[in-house]
Order: C-alpha cells, then sequence, then structure tokens
C-alpha cells in the first residue's frame, strides 16, 4: 500500500460521506433514538440486589452492535454502487491499488463508526446513565473496531451483490446469526455445544465479551484485550479477502 494514496482515497470518501446528509444522520440519529427505545423498554424491570440493570447490560451490548448493523449496511451499498456506476472500474486505472481503496474504506467508515458510537455512548452514559465499572472510552474503543469489521465484512459481500436489494440481503445472513449467538439473549456457555461451537468463529461473539468485561471490571483484563485483538485481526483478514474478491463492475 502507498501511504499517499490511501491518505487521500480516505480523504475522498471522508468528503463523499460529509455531503451525504441522509447517511450522516444514519450514522448519527438512528442509534441514539433506537438507545431511547431500549431505555424505555428496560427502565423499570426490577433489578436484583447487586446486579447491573437490565437497561445497564443490554444497552452496553447494543453500543456495540449498533455500529456493526449500520456500517455494514452503509458500507455494502457505498461500494456497490461505486462498482455499478464505473467509478471504480476507472479508480482502478489509476495508480489506486485494491488494497489502498478498501483500506482507505475502512479507515474513512471507521472515523465514522468511531464518531457514532462516541455520540451514542456519551448520551447513553449522561441522559440514561448507563453505568458499567470500566471506562466509557473503552465502551467506545471496542464499538469503534465493530464499526471496522462492519465496514470490512461489508466490503467483502458487495462483491457478491449485483443490486442493491441483494446487498441488503446479506443482512440477514452476516448480521442476525451474530446478534443471536454473541451471548445477549443466552449466555454462550449455556447454549447447544454445536451453536457454541458456530459462536466461537464469529467475531461479535468477542466483541460482546469484551464488552461485558469492560461492564464488570473497573480495570481492562487479558480477556477483554484477547478479545479486542481477535475483532481487529477478524477486520484485517474480511478487508484483505474483500480485496481478493473486489470486482471492478457487477456482472
Amino acid at each position: 500500500m502507498n501511504p499517499r494514496i490511501l491518505a487521500a482515497t480516505t480523504g475522498r470518501i471522508l468528503r463523499q460521506l460529509r455531503h451525504d446528509r441522509r447517511t450522516v444522520a444514519l450514522l448519527v440519529v438512528v442509534p441514539t433514538v433506537l438507545l431511547t427505545l431500549v431505555y424505555y423498554m428496560y427502565v423499570d424491570r426490577p433489578t436484583p440486589p447487586g446486579q447491573p440493570t437490565v437497561f445497564d447490560r443490554v444497552a452496553l451490548i447494543m453500543l456495540g452492535f449498533f455500529p456493526f448493523i449500520i456500517m455494514f449496511l452503509v458500507t455494502s451499498i457505498a461500494m456497490l454502487r461505486e462498482r455499478t456506476t464505473g467509478t471504480l472500474e476507472r479508480l482502478l486505472t489509476t495508480p489506486l491499488g485494491k488494497l489502498d481503496l478498501l483500506f482507505g474504506y475502512g479507515i474513512a467508515f471507521g472515523l465514522a463508526g468511531v464518531v457514532q458510537s462516541t455520540i451514542a455512548s456519551l448520551v447513553a452514559y449522561r441522559v440514561f446513565g448507563l453505568d458499567t465499572a470500566g471506562s466509557l472510552w473503552l465502551v467506545v474503543l471496542i464499538a469503534g473496531l465493530n464499526a471496522v469489521l462492519a465496514v470490512a465484512l461489508g466490503l467483502f459481500c458487495s462483491a457478491f451483490a449485483r443490486t442493491e436489494f441483494q446487498a441488503v440481503q446479506f443482512m440477514p445472513v452476516v448480521v442476525a446469526p451474530q446478534l443471536l449467538l454473541c451471548g445477549l439473549f443466552v449466555p454462550r456457555a449455556q447454549m447447544a455445544g454445536w451453536l457454541q461451537a458456530v459462536s466461537d468463529v464469529l467475531p461479535l461473539s468477542y466483541a460482546v465479551e469484551a464488552l461485558q468485561e469492560v461492564g464488570a471490571h473497573a480495570e481492562p483484563t487479558t480477556t477483554m484485550w484477547r478479545d479486542v485483538a481477535v475483532v481487529a485481526g477478524a477486520a484485517v483478514a474480511a478487508l484483505v479477502l474483500a480485496a481478493a474478491t473486489l470486482r471492478r463492475r457487477s456482472g
């Protein structure tokens, strides 16, 4: 990769994103609205003494899941548009390499995901009183990594779609199983053996475990850093796979 080309690509994508008001609204407003719904769903639920409230437990995981869902959707459609309009084909006739393009997307949308996660986390902690043993900024870090992972998976999946509708169809395939098996609804240790095995290879399971470690411990734990490394490694691997499967145009 060429650092100068990578920086120029990242800047181009950020400028495009800044001028797309609908996408900005999706990134900034929608997570806050969804978080508000979660708050009013669980605010009056009784909690055993000494245990985190239901809102604290669910909202902490949702702070990591919102950027994953939204960035996957936005990135897969954005890359598909670049391919179907011929923009990607023109870009790849320049010295721009596939890795420069895809890592540029990863950095640009990852930064957008960090901004999204920061705003949503501040609302959760300052407005709705989310209480965790660990730091707010560790939550932002993990949520930002989730955003980068979603960008990488969105870029990879977009290579197999010919239309925006097909890109959206990957949502239940990629996102839904990770939501169901991440440990939010049923602890992973209580799942059937084959479900645990599937959960163990899904990167979002490790992101959720990292967030749970932040919720339960005042200081970063070895388990949390291991999980962060797994999520980061999965994001890089997905970007490399996306580069290997990237097509100039839709067939």
